[in-house]
């Protein structure tokens, strides 16, 4: 398994994909004139207007979910194994591919917004329908689905669990089994509820787990403020290959920090839309603006939290691709969580395992959620009558719980290879699409910012908006 899994990601990520998320996202930012700055305080004040109706969540309750899926443990271990693999340098290029995928993040979520519908009384969206109705390729749109629901469904799962289960095995001597049947128990009683009850959990756990997190993290970071010159100075110099030490790896400092931001911030991915979808907007571009933000929440806020306190203490190792160390920092830990949990302990001895484990369990718990709900849209686009729907959101259901206990047992190592299949199939296929669906984005920002100039709160209407596919803005 570990074969096949490391010979497809050698195809999936190549230069080529990194590249695209590069090109995609300069192409978005440049083409809405940056709109990632101009619109910053657009974004926070549509992140809390609306409200919650019968069809669809509120703009912060569909902000939250996406969140959810973002902040995972991506944040977490997923920072530390781009500095393991690509040292100090690879925390930059997480950097700019948050700030160039904001952009990336408004056009899919906008996209998914214009072309949603109302599927048994709930809104549905996401790049399935968006390929489907805006490009009119069903075939492209099928594949999209399919290739979420293994990733989300099958692989991704197993990257969240299998952290928890190292986390509370490492902090708290809790065996894995012990944990997987706590977190399938919990899950369950969540998503058999739909996607209301997904999104009344993420809504209260997304700002508590990610302010605790924030909180820990300024405390350890103030107690290391002298080393923030040098740690910069460290970030910088090795992004661009002109540090002594970790010069010869700029190739995997950039390939790193651009799969791990890609798998952190999810933008470009083409999961984050289908949350959006769920929102109760009147004008598309509102939502669009309000996941470009959760971009920032992301990397910005929680990954550069994660990694300030990594490299401030000195709490972690870089591998050579050769295998050697450059530095070692930690004889004998492995990359992961317990980069972050020593950065802790650090401070507070006896205290930081204890912490990352929780911090973990809540990260990819919520993580499970959108996952799950990500699966479920996509299984709703495929079986469009109901009894055929219902026999495979169930059996669905039951494959996602055991895979999730699954990924509790096995290695970490060959958890996140499959969780890097995952995630790039979904990105190659997405951000195709959104760059041919690019003039539809462009017709919808110039439409809201018409609106905004004339004094007016923008709404939405498909024939002014000059977008005739976008049957649901037409009522």
């Amino acid at each position: 398994m570990s074969e096949i899994v490391d010979f497809l990601n050698k195809y999936i990520w190549s230069d080529w994909l990194v590249g695209l998320c590069l090109v995609a996202g300069l192409y978005f930012t440049f083409a809405t004139r940056f709109l990632q700055v101009r619109k910053i305080p657009s974004m926070v004040r549509y992140l809390f207007s609306g409200k919650e109706s019968e069809n669809g969540l509120s703009s912060f309750q569909a902000f939250a979910l996406a969140v959810s899926g973002r902040v995972g443990t991506g944040n977490i271990v997923g920072v530390a194994s781009a500095i393991a693999g690509g040292g100090p340098g690879a925390v930059f290029w997480m950097w700019l591919i948050a700030f160039v995928g904001a952009g990336s993040a408004f056009a899919e979520a906008a996209l998914a917004q214009i072309y949603k519908k109302e599927v048994d009384g709930q809104y549905r969206g996401g790049p399935a329908y968006y390929i489907e109705k805006g490009l009119g390729v069903k075939w492209y749109a099928i594949l999209f689905a399919l290739s979420t629901i293994v990733a989300c469904g099958l692989l991704l799962p197993t990257v969240q669990s299998n952290s928890i289960g190292s986390a509370m095995e490492n902090a708290f001597g809790i065996a894995p089994v012990y944990s997987g049947i706590v977190v399938i128990i919990l899950l369950a009683l969540i998503i058999f509820g739909g996607v209301h009850r997904i999104g009344h959990v993420a809504q209260l756990a997304v700002p508590i787990m990610a302010a605790g997190y924030i909180l820990i993290a300024l405390i350890v970071i103030g107690a290391n403020i002298s080393h923030v010159p040098s740690v910069f100075a460290s970030i910088f110099s090795s992004a661009f290959g002109m540090d002594a030490v970790f010069g010869g790896i700029l190739g995997a400092a950039i390939q790193w920090g651009v799969k791990r931001g890609i798998y952190s911030n999810e933008a470009g991915q083409g999961t984050a839309p289908i949350a959006a979808a769920t929102a109760e907007v009147d004008h598309p571009a509102k939502q669009g603006l309000v996941q470009a933000f959760s971009v920032y929440v992301d990397t910005w806020f929680v990954c550069t939290a994660t990694a300030l306190m990594i490299l401030m203490t000195d709490s972690f190792n870089v591998k050579a691709p050769d295998g050697s160390f450059l530095v070692e920092n930690l004889p004998g830990v492995e990359t992961g969580a317990a980069f972050t949990q020593n950065a802790v302990d650090s401070l507070m001895p006896g205290f930081g395992s204890a912490f990352i484990a929780i911090a973990l369990l809540l990260f990819a718990f919520t993580t499970l959620l959108a996952y799950y709900y990500y699966t479920e849209s996509n299984l709703v686009y495929l079986f469009k009558s109901g009894p055929a729907r219902k026999q495979a959101t169930q059996v669905v259901r039951i494959l996602f719980l055991a895979l999730t206990f699954y990924g509790t047992l096995k290695s970490a190592k060959l958890a996140w290879a499959m969780g890097d299949v995952g995630v790039g199939l979904m990105a190659w296929i997405n951000l195709i699409a959104i760059l041919l669906l690019s003039p539809q984005v462009f017709r919808c920002l110039k439409d809201f910012e018409t609106q905004e100039k004339a004094g007016q709160e923008p709404v939405m209407d498909a024939e002014k908006a000059k977008l005739p596919k976008a049957t649901f803005w037409s009522k």
